[in-house]
């Protein structure tokens, strides 16, 4: 008997093993299963593809819509094939499907799994959730075709302050007393490193309340944490809202180095009472030009606003609502993007790209160089600490001088070298179009016309 013909024995007997045996096995090993690439919020139907395990037994069986799971957490480079010599020492697989991008074909880290029966993906579920397949545990839970039932806030419960070394398997395990559990997720960052908080969702209303009521503000591995409902983001972000349009706390800065707490006071005691007001102060005790006013009322704080805003005191006041720091920051994300968007709306069709150009082209001669084709506003040769980059940017005030310019000047021979003349694009278009191309060719390389194994492209061809 081979190494791997035991190794597969070994991983029937052992849904663990299956894991590790499931990272040797290849698409030519593997029985027929669901290859759908495009993305999807749905699960594998029951008349897509069978596993050759559901047809050995003359496809009597037929899918059972309770019996489909939801596997998150992969690895993007996990595929059907290795999904299934795991799910298949549990009982027959009807289908598998890794949900993959439209354009790039590139899995999201998730899969659906579908059995013949409701016994076999209760005890998957069971026995496989958060066992690791290369190094990383995967998430089994229920798949739920209900999106109102996947967004019920009243059994999902939220868990902050959580200590760096409990995982999804260990959370799931604290919380698993109180109730059975649909699933377990804690937040973790690019690194896969824990972010301090996860989520619980019971299948019972009762699971999570009596989690809330018994491990609320106890210690958990020498941390207190908190565990509360969780507040779906629509809801969040609704209070968020309205506690901003009653807001009592106003930021003040472009303070003047003289104005102290008592002055702070007295300038906006004027729009109504104040319970606190601070200039905050550096180490050395010296005013850092900016504070804080708290006062009893919303509606004396939008006066003060109103009021005090743009006001020279000396110095030209800048007065706002106090923002938390994670606030300020989705702000200034959004505000940035923005700009970014409306830039990117204000180039479309008159932004060239100019490539292949002689390291003795800068700024100006570009500019000369497409000058007669319309009125440019920008014109800029990119470089680096090591000199000129062979490529640059045009910009025409007008979509119809841009195209013109594309027209004479793509192939127009500069210090005696071609230039390549089009209309720039944003990084993500040019990501989806390469990424297409890529598809595109390894598919014409897959097979031939006829669907018989392609030969590789012989010069000028691709």
């Amino acid at each position: 008997m081979s190494p791997q013909t035991t190794d597969k024995a070994a991983a029937a007997a052992d849904p663990k093993a299956a894991a590790n045996a499931a990272n040797d096995v290849t698409a030519n090993e593997s029985p027929a299963v669901a290859h759908n690439d495009n993305a999807a919020a749905a699960p594998a139907k029951a008349g897509e593809t069978k596993a050759a395990a559901s047809a050995a037994e003359g496809g009597a069986q037929t899918p059972n819509a309770a019996a489909s799971l939801y596997v998150g957490e992969l690895e993007p480079e996990i595929t059907e094939a290795q999904l299934f010599a795991v799910f298949t020492t549990i009982g027959p697989v009807a289908s598998i499907r890794v949900l993959r991008d439209n354009v790039t074909r590139r899995s999201l880290g998730y899969a659906y799994v579908n059995y013949h029966n409701a016994a076999d993906g209760r005890r998957a579920k069971d026995e496989l959730n958060y066992t690791p397949i290369r190094g990383r545990p995967m998430r089994i839970m229920w798949s739920q075709r209900d999106p109102v039932s996947r967004r019920s806030g009243a059994c999902n419960i939220f868990i902050k302050n959580l200590d760096a070394n409990i995982d999804n398997k260990a959370l799931h395990e604290t919380f698993s007393i109180f109730g059975p559990i649909a699933s377990c997720k804690v937040a973790v960052d690019s690194e896969g490193k824990s972010r301090g908080f996860g989520f619980v969702h019971y299948e019972t209303e009762e699971g999570a309340r009596t989690a809330i009521e018994r491990v609320n503000g106890m210690l958990l591995n020498d941390r207190v944490v908190f565990v509360g409902r969780h507040v779906p983001r629509k809801e969040r972000e609704s209070k968020q809202e309205a506690l901003r349009a009653q807001f009592t706390n106003v930021y003040v800065k472009n303070l003047d180095p003289a104005v102290d707490d008592a002055k702070l006071k007295e300038v906006f005691g004027v729009y109504g009472p104040i319970t606190s007001g601070v200039v905050q102060k550096d180490e050395e005790g010296k005013s850092r030009g900016f504070g804080f006013v708290n006062f009893e009322t919303h509606e004396a704080a939008k006066k003060a606003v109103e009021a005090l805003h743009d006001k020279e005191m000396p110095g030209t006041l800048f007065v706002a609502r106090a923002q938390s720091k994670l606030e300020r920051q989705a702000e200034l994300r959004s505000q940035y993007q923005k700009a970014r968007e409306e830039k990117s709306a204000q180039s479309q069709g008159v932004n060239l790209f100019v490539k292949n150009l002689d390291d003795s082209i800068d700024d100006d001669r570009l500019r000369h160089e497409f000058a007669p084709y319309g009125v440019i506003t920008s014109a800029k040769v990119m470089a680096d600490e090591k000199g000129p980059r062979g490529f640059g940017f045009v910009c025409f005030s007008a979509p119809d001088e841009a195209t013109k310019a594309v027209t004479e000047m793509n192939g127009h021979m500069i210090e005696g070298k071609p230039i390549y003349v089009a209309l720039a694009q944003t990084r993500e278009v040019r990501r989806q179009q390469l990424a297409l191309q890529m598809t595109q060719r390894a598919g014409h390389h897959a097979a031939g016309p006829h669907g018989h194994p392609g030969h590789p492209g012989h010069p000028g061809h691709p």
